[in-house]
């Protein structure tokens, strides 16, 4: 039992420890908010006079936390708030590079796919290919969304598309790769050579500003122009950048999009059908339909590339001349895949466009004093809980120091990690949860030695006192920290912002405290009780009985 004790009170420590010295000498730390370090919060809504839609809104969300997570931007806050999205950027300090960062375009585009070519090694220069020749087959089954196919959702028609040329795409070799310290600035496609072998290259610009990736993380991130062809990256299993030509028209054709089971042999997996509307963007999607199917110059894969802020959603290939009413898109979806199109589409009906309300610097002098005065405030609180500790369990109030340590330094090094490896940044309501908690502890605290102290009183030893006290107590612990964790779950997931990082942290150091007191307080207490020095009576400020007293 003694051996077991050590055992878990050295190994505890050593871990403790050796994580905070680990951390400080490798200069993890843990980042800061928008509220201590400063940034930019940048206020975003639909532009007056237009229509949109609550999906479409949603998905501009989503398109803006995938942007500023390319970047790597330590726990952005991105909100919405109504008809109102809010982004904080912490650390990001040009109000235009902010601006640009979250400026989405929520309009698809249906474009001709000129060819495709996945990339395994993003370090690689992608040739361009001038004389048009083909360097494999894309068949129905080997390219992922590449092959969805499009076919009418009331006839049962062959998904197997013939083969279409998967020309090597054209990109500018000095962006491979490039990482944000020395990547480019917002592109614009510009196309050189004749029409036989056109070559796309994103404009690249010198700027130490950091610009979000693509979402393969392979090219800097481009603002497509309809009107132009690109190369953009589309979604799939593998890699893939697609050259695509000028925009037929915009998904405001589709209206009802729903991600269903097929009911034929050929087509028995997850798809989207949508139904087409009629409107002046029928007669864009008719022709789009028409050169895709006979393959023509302007869509010589017979692909029709959906687009939504500079990505392809989709690039299915079309097997039918014409569509009556309905639309089916089938292919390799997951359900997840096949509802995340179907959402795409439903939002491209309707699309949302943005414009920037408000934009607000907030100065890292401020977030500076504020954490200093974060930092006193905390350190005056736990001077203060120590000092009444000393003065009323005498020196059982040194284990108090002690144990706040090991809790400080696994709390240091725990958020240290996850700011590392999660991009969790440490805001001024997390400092509060922080100083919070320190009330909980030291609470455990009070109650192990109130009932050690209880049972010392009826005569028992304070060997058997420790081991019997700690039982009775720790299920007080675990009852009351259970009630703090509840409530920072609740806060958590209901609230936004601020309160939610208050929720995270306060919930984060109740998990920590009660790891602190079964494999630091109680073996440290436990172990102190089977020697003399523990048997003096200023240790707690009662008489102890001796060893020999009643059990």
């Amino acid at each position: 039992m003694r051996r077991r004790l050590i055992l878990t009170l050295v190994l505890t420590m050593t871990v403790a420890y050796a994580a905070l010295i680990v951390t400080l000498a490798t200069g993890t730390h843990p980042a800061l908010g928008l509220d201590l370090q400063g940034g930019v919060s940048v206020t975003q809504q639909p532009k007056a006079g237009t229509s949109w839609s609550d999906q479409s809104l949603d998905l501009a969300v989503d398109k803006i936390r995938e942007r500023v997570d390319s970047l790597g931007v330590a726990e952005p806050e991105i909100l919405r708030q109504g008809d109102t999205i809010v982004v904080n950027l912490p650390g990001v300090t040009n109000q235009e590079d902010a601006i640009r960062l979250v400026q989405v375009t929520g309009q698809v585009y249906l474009r001709p796919v000129i060819g495709c070519q996945a990339v395994s090694d993003p370090n690689a220069p992608v040739t361009s290919d001038s004389t048009g020749d083909t360097t494999g087959d894309t068949t129905a089954d080997s390219t992922g969304d590449t092959t969805d196919t499009t076919v009418p959702s009331t006839d049962a028609v062959d998904t197997t598309a013939a083969p279409g040329p998967a020309r090597p795409v054209g990109t500018d070799t000095t962006t491979p790769g490039a990482s944000p310290d020395t990547t480019t600035g917002d592109t614009t496609a510009d196309t050189t050579g004749d029409t036989g072998g056109t070559t796309t290259e994103p404009a690249v610009t010198s700027t130490t500003t950091p610009v979000p990736m693509d979402m393969w993380g392979y090219y800097p991130r481009q603002t497509s122009d309809p009107t132009q062809q690109a190369i953009l990256p589309l979604r799939g299993e593998v890699p893939t950048y697609c050259q695509v030509g000028a925009a037929f028209g915009t998904g405001e054709v589709f209206v009802d999009a729903q991600a269903t089971v097929g009911q034929t042999v050929s087509d028995s997996g997850w798809g989207v059908s949508v139904d087409l509307r009629t409107n002046t963007e029928r007669a864009n999607w008719d022709n789009a339909v028409y050169q895709c199917f006979n393959k023509t110059s302007e869509c010589s894969t017979g692909q029709l590339a959906i687009e939504l802020d500079g990505e392809l959603q989709s690039a299915p290939t079309i097997n039918a001349p014409s569509f009556d009413s309905g639309v089916r898109i089938s292919g390799s979806f997951t359900e997840q895949e096949a509802k995340d199109l179907a959402r795409v589409l439903n939002s491209g009906s309707l699309p949302v466009t943005l414009e920037v309300l408000s934009v607000q610097n907030v100065s890292p002098t401020l977030g500076k004093d504020s954490l200093k005065a974060a930092w006193v405030s905390g350190l005056i609180g736990v001077f203060l809980v120590l000092l009444f500790m000393a003065l009323y369990y005498r020196t059982l109030g040194l284990i108090v120091a002690i144990g706040l340590t090991v809790s400080g330094a696994l709390l240091w090094s725990t958020i240290s990690i996850l700011s590392r490896t999660q991009g969790l940044a440490l805001s001024l309501s997390g400092v509060a949860g922080i100083i919070v908690s320190v009330g909980v502890t030291v609470d455990s605290y009070v109650v192990f030695f109130e009932r050690l102290k209880d049972e010392v009183r009826t005569g028992k030893s304070l060997r058997n006192s420790a081991q019997r006290g700690f039982q009775a107590a720790w299920r007080t612990i675990v009852v009351a920290d259970l009630v703090s964790l509840i409530g920072a779950f609740v806060l958590w997931y209901l609230t936004v912002g601020a309160v939610r990082g208050f929720a995270f942290f306060l919930a984060l150091s109740t998990a920590c405290d009660l790891l602190v007191s079964y494999v630091f307080t109680r073996p440290m207490v436990l172990l102190l009780a089977r020697t003399q020095w523990m048997e003096r009576r200023k240790v707690m400020g009662i008489e102890v009985a001796t060893s020999g007293g009643a059990a």
